[in-house]
C-alpha cells in the first residue's frame, strides 16, 4: 500500500488525531507479543526469570527505567532491543529535526508550516531504527549536547524572541522525540545536565542560557549504570533518581551452561576460510569456568567484575592458536586443546582488575591460576568417577611426557602411547586415535592437565608432565632444608 505523502493523505487514511505516545506504542506492541507468546529479547540468555520480567513490567507501567549492573551484563543490548517494540514506521513532518508529528506538532517552526500549508504539509516516514538515540555519558557532555543551544544572532536577524524554538540548535534528547533515548553510565553526567534531564522528564521544559524553553517531548528515557556509582553519594542528583520509575538489577550468568551458550552465540568462531578448528564441549566449559572462577577470586576487584567478554575473547584467541597450529603443520583441520586456552592469556589478563594481593602476584599468574581451577572443576565433573591410578603410576615409575601447544597430533600420540590406562580411558569415551587423532590428543591433554590441576601430576615448561616422588622425610618436613648446612641451623 502506498504511504501518504501529505497531511491530507494521512487524514484520509483515518489519522485525525495525534499519534499515540511512544510509551503507549511500546506497551501496545509488547502486549501483542506477550499474547502471541513471541520471543521478547532474542539472544538474551539467563535473564528469563529475573531481569526480563522486570523490564516487561517497566514497559507495561510506562516507566522510564535504569539497568544497574557490572560491565558485560548485556545492559546496552537490552536497551537496543527495545527498538523491536516500536512500530515499523511512523509519519513525521518532512524536514523537521525532531521528527514532529504532522497531526499534532510541538515545534514552533512545524506549527507555522502546518498553518501555512494545511493539508499539503509534506510528510515522510521514519523507521524504528531512526527512533533510537544512544549516548555514552562523559563528564564533558554539555547542556548544548544533550538539550540544545540558542542562537542569539539568528533571533536578532529574524526579530524573534530568544526562547523561540526556531532559534534552537536541537541536542540529542529533542532529536529522540517520539522515540527512545538511552544514556549509558548515567552517573558520569555533570549534575547540571542531570537537572536538565529531570526537568524535561517531569515538566517538559528546560532553561538554556537563562531563557525558559518549552519542549513537551514524547520520549522513553532509559539508562544504564554501575551499581556502585549509582548508589554513591553525589553521583546522582536525587530528584533525577526519584523520577526514574524502575530500577532493574542485571547479573552475570548463574549457570555455566548459560554462560557457554552466550559465549558460543557471541564469539567469532565461524572462520571464513573453512579451516576452523573444532571446539570440544569440555573446552567451552573450561573457558566459561575461567570467568566464573574470576568472579569468586578475592584477588580480583569485585566492584569491577569479570565481564562476559572475557570468555568470548578467550575462546576466540584459543581457537586462533589452534588455527595457527593447523597452518604451521600443513593439516586441513584440528581441535582446540587446553594448551590453546593457556595460549589465550593475553585475552584474559587485560580484562582483570586486580586487588592489591593480585597486583603482587601479577595478572599472568592470577590468570593461570584461574585456568587451572577451571580445568580442575571441569575435569572433576567429567572424570570424577574414573580410576586414573594407572596413569599416575606410570609417572610415579619415572615416566615423563614433553609436549607443547605446537606438537602435531601424530607426534603427540606417539609420545603418550606408553602411558598405562590412558588408551583405554580414551576408548571408553568412544574415540579412536586412527579416526580422530586431533580429538584424541585434546582429550589426552585434558586428562593430563586435570591430573596436574588436582596436584597428582606436575607440569613445567622445561620437563612437560612428570611426577616428582618425594621421600617420606620430605613429605613430613615439607620445604624445610634437610641438608647438612640446613641441619646446622638448628644448633
Amino acid at each position: 500500500m502506498k504511504r501518504p505523502k501529505t497531511l491530507g493523505e494521512l487524514k484520509a487514511r483515518g489519522r485525525s488525531g495525534a499519534c499515540p505516545s511512544v510509551k503507549d506504542e511500546l506497551r501496545a506492541n509488547l502486549i501483542r507479543r506477550l499474547q502471541k507468546r513471541q520471543p521478547l529479547f532474542p539472544g538474551i540468555v539467563g535473564y528469563e526469570d529475573s531481569v526480563l520480567p522486570a523490564v516487561v513490567n517497566a514497559l507495561l507501567s510506562r516507566h522510564n527505567f535504569i539497568l544497574l549492573g557490572l560491565r558485560g551484563q548485556a545492559k546496552s543490548r537490552i536497551l537496543r532491543g527495545l527498538i523491536e517494540f516500536l512500530d515499523d514506521e511512523v509519519p513525521a513532518v518532512e524536514g523537521c529535526e525532531i521528527r514532529d508529528d504532522p497531526v499534532h506538532p510541538i515545534c514552533g517552526r512545524c506549527r507555522r508550516r502546518k498553518a501555512e500549508a494545511g493539508d499539503d504539509l509534506p510528510v515522510h516516514w521514519v523507521s524504528r531504527q531512526e527512533r533510537y538515540v544512544e549516548k555514552l555519558a562523559t563528564p564533558d557532555v554539555t547542556i548544548a549536547d544533550m538539550i540544545g543551544d540558542l542562537d542569539p544572532i539568528k533571533a536578532a536577524r529574524q526579530g524573534r524572541d530568544l526562547a523561540d524554538h526556531e532559534n534552537m540548535h536541537f541536542g540529542l534528547l529533542p532529536r529522540a522525540h517520539r522515540g527512545i533515548f538511552a544514556i549509558n553510565e548515567l552517573p558520569d553526567l555533570a549534575p547540571k545536565i542531570q537537572v536538565g534531564l529531570f526537568n524535561i522528564m517531569q515538566e517538559g521544559d528546560v532553561q538554556i542560557k537563562g531563557f525558559p524553553v518549552r519542549l513537551p517531548l514524547d520520549v522513553l528515557l532509559v539508562f544504564s549504570a554501575n551499581p556502585e556509582d549509582y548508589t554513591a553519594r553525589g553521583k546522582i542528583v536525587t530528584p533525577l533518581k526519584d523520577r526514574i520509575g524502575s530500577e532493574i538489577r542485571t547479573h552475570y550468568p548463574v549457570q555455566v551452561e548459560h554462560g557457554v551458550q552466550i559465549t558460543q552465540q557471541e564469539s567469532w568462531i565461524e572462520r571464513a576460510d573453512g579451516s576452523r578448528p573444532k571446539v570440544p564441549g569440555f573446552i567451552r566449559e573450561i573457558v566459561e569456568r575461567i570467568a566464573f572462577a574470576g568472579r569468586e577470586d578475592k584477588r580480583i576487584d569485585t566492584s569491577s567484575g569479570v565481564s562476559q567478554r572475557l570468555p568470548i575473547s578467550c575462546l576466540e584467541n584459543a581457537l586462533s592458536n589452534a588455527e595457527r597450529r593447523i597452518y604451521m603443520s600443513g593439516h586441513n583441520h584440528g581441535v582446540v586443546r587446553v594448551a590453546d586456552v593457556y595460549a589465550a592469556l593475553p585475552a584474559i589478563t587485560g580484562k582483570l582488575e586486580l586487588e592489591y594481593e593480585g597486583e603482587l602476584k601479577g595478572a599472568d599468574r592470577v590468570a593461570r591460576d584461574l585456568i587451572q581451577r577451571a580445568v580442575r572443576e571441569t575435569f572433576d565433573k567429567h572424570f570424577g568417577e574414573e580410576s586414573l591410578d594407572q596413569v599416575v603410576q606410570w609417572f610415579e615409575l619415572g615416566g615423563e611426557v614433553k609436549v607443547s601447544e605446537e606438537t602435531p597430533a601424530q607426534d603427540y600420540l606417539e609420545r603418550v602411547s606408553d602411558i598405562q590406562g590412558l588408551h583405554e580411558l580414551v576408548q571408553r569415551r568412544g574415540l579412536n586415535s586412527q579416526d580422530a587423532p586431533e580429538l584424541v590428543v585434546a582429550v589426552v591433554e585434558f586428562v593430563l592437565e586435570g591430573l596436574a590441576a588436582q596436584k597428582r601430576l606436575s607440569r613445567s615448561e622445561e620437563r612437560g608432565y612428570f611426577l616428582e616422588v618425594r621421600r617420606p622425610e620430605e613429605e613430613f618436613f615439607g620445604d624445610l632444608d634437610l641438608s647438612p648446612k640446613g641441619r646446622r641451623s638448628f644448633n
